[in-house]
């Protein structure tokens, strides 16, 4: 059976993520295929994906190599994601289905449960599940995968930790769901642009040497979802 080049591509971007393969490291055909165990064209295929994506380069007569992403591309991330959280909210608020809040608050409750028992690892998963989820609910396919290649780049550059006090953000995303269940577009908007400026201060830039660099908060302009 054919193993589909979006599994490998899936593989390899989530090596890429975790550090197996470098910053400025070299993808070949051959060790990938080798890797995991597929012959070099859904290789080929997912290399050419992970290029359009940002994660790879090609350089004339040396091939693929993991792309090195300046600090100045990586604060941009985030920058977008500021942009493109809220919009995604406000457009849940507007296109939500049942099934999209029954999942966003069963995260939500789960997410304040698991916060008051100090459950720091399940919370880092579950507040992905939900940004996911809530991102899904706009019922924009563009705008989700957008968001969800930004959150695979952030993850790649950047070591973010759990927030002082876990249950006030778990709190911040409930205010959300209230929301968009009530279709109050505007005011998902304005909530998910202030959860994404706090959470800036837990983001410190992964350095290619292992060191980290604190991110400094900064305001960015969200227009009507600005507070």
């Amino acid at each position: 059976m054919r193993v589909p080049a979006q599994s490998v591509c899936t593989a390899i971007r989530d090596d890429i993520v975790s550090g197996v393969f470098e910053r400025g490291g070299r993808l070949t055909e051959e060790q990938l295929a080798r890797r995991y165990g597929v012959s070099r064209v859904p290789v080929r295929e997912a290399l050419r994906t992970l290029e359009s994506e940002g994660f790879v380069v090609t350089r004339r007569h040396a091939g693929a190599h993991v792309a090195e992403p300046t600090e100045q591309e990586a604060a941009d991330l985030l920058d977008m994601r500021a942009l493109l959280e809220p919009l995604g909210a406000a457009r849940a608020a507007q296109r939500r289905t049942e099934a999209h809040l029954k999942v966003l608050r069963g995260l939500v409750r789960l997410g304040q449960e698991r916060a008051r028992r100090g459950q720091g690892e399940d919370l880092r998963s579950l507040g992905g599940w939900f940004h996911e989820t809530l991102a899904q609910a706009s019922g924009s396919p563009a705008l989700t995968a957008l968001l969800t290649q930004l959150r695979h780049k952030i993850a790649w550059m950047y070591a973010v930790d759990q927030p002082t006090h876990p249950v006030e953000a778990w709190s911040e995303h409930g205010a959300i769901v209230d929301a968009v269940a009530r279709g109050d577009a505007e005011r998902a908007r304005a909530l998910t642009a202030l959860h994404a400026e706090r959470s800036l201060a837990l983001h410190r830039l992964k350095r290619p040497d292992g060191g980290r660099v604190r991110v400094s908060q900064h305001v960015v302009n969200t227009a009507s979802g600005q507070n």
